[in-house]
């Protein structure tokens, strides 16, 4: 489709949460299609986990959006998604690749929503290709196994912060589930949610340089559990890390049940974003140092920084191989 300003940021770009949006329809409607197409129950394909996205180039107004999904790999009762998103300028004909992701889908019954569905199985053109997805789901299980244990951070206010320390970007946002914003089961998008984040995260990161941000990247986006239409979710951003030239926001999504719902608030999504800052001509701009008070912030900080440093060895390993090819 194509991009609208509604759709952009007051530079002109594309908000990363619109595209995580798109991206998140491909993956559900693939996913969904596939789970449905032997006999059996009917149901909905739900986001459960979203891989390390990079946004490799900007998208513009007037650009058109255009995105593809193939599934890579299932498991018994899971499916991977690959996505790519493509731009077209239409005056030019001009294409470029903006991003790659994966995505894991489970699919849920439509007669009981908490019942999970078994998948049916796809026919793989090599061995190996089989072998390297089982390797991949593996390899997820036990991540969002580790992220769910260590999800028990909360946000706090800060009265009176300094500029450029945690408390002074830190940012929530409260928004009450509705029924635009939910699948045929009564729960909420993934994409849906994705935006929200990526709403958040972008006012941490301009509160922090007071300049133009982009999404860079989002670590992976883990969905813990469900969220319920007439949920109130809160969408909390802080920043964790900074090197010279870019910035790690770390994103929780706590969903309080409101309507006839006796369970207490529950962490529901967590992810890490990165942003970088840039100016009216769209060069990259230095960022402000974070200036780290307690020692939680500390701790954080130097996780962040493992985070930044490991990422970067592997692109750096990722160019060499391509360069030997």
């Amino acid at each position: 489709r194509i991009m609208r300003p509604d759709d952009a940021n007051i530079a002109g770009n594309v908000h990363g949460g619109t595209i995580l949006k798109m991206i998140e329809e491909a993956g559900a409607i693939i996913s969904t299609r596939h789970c449905n197409s032997q006999a059996g129950e009917p149901c909905v394909a739900a986001l459960a986990r979203v891989e390390r996205t990079d946004f490799l180039s900007p998208m513009c107004i007037g650009e058109v959006a255009n995105v593809s999904a193939e599934i890579t790999y299932t498991s018994r009762h899971s499916v991977e998604v690959q996505v790519n998103v493509m731009s077209e300028n239409i005056l030019t004909g001009a294409k470029k690749v903006t991003n790659k992701a994966t995505l894991w889908y489970v699919p849920l019954s439509l007669k009981n929503v908490n019942k999970v569905l078994e998948v049916p199985p796809i026919e793989y053109a090599r061995k190996e290709q089989e072998d390297e997805g089982k390797k991949r789901y593996e390899e997820q299980k036990l991540d969002r196994l580790e992220t769910k244990q260590r999800n028990g951070d909360v946000i706090l206010p800060v009265i009176n912060p300094e500029p450029h320390t945690v408390g002074y970007s830190q940012s929530s946002l409260i928004h009450l589930v509705g029924p635009s914003d939910c699948t045929l089961l009564g729960f909420v998008h993934g994409g849906v949610t994705m935006k929200l984040m990526d709403e958040v995260a972008g006012i941490v990161a301009a509160r922090h340089c007071k300049t133009n941000i982009v999404t860079a990247s989002v670590d992976a986006i883990n969905f813990h559990e469900k969220i319920k239409k007439g949920c109130v979710i809160t969408v909390s951003g802080r920043m964790t890390f900074t090197s010279n030239k870019s910035m790690e926001i770390e994103v929780f999504v706590d969903a309080d049940p409101f309507v006839d719902e006796p369970r207490e608030r529950y962490r529901a999504v967590s992810a890490f974003f990165t942003y970088v800052s840039l100016s009216k001509e769209g060069k990259p701009l230095p960022v402000p140092q974070l200036l780290t008070e307690t020692e939680d912030e500390k701790r954080r900080f130097e996780e962040g920084k493992g985070r930044y440093l490991q990422t970067k060895a592997k692109r750096q390993a990722q160019m060499q191989q391509a360069a030997q090819q």
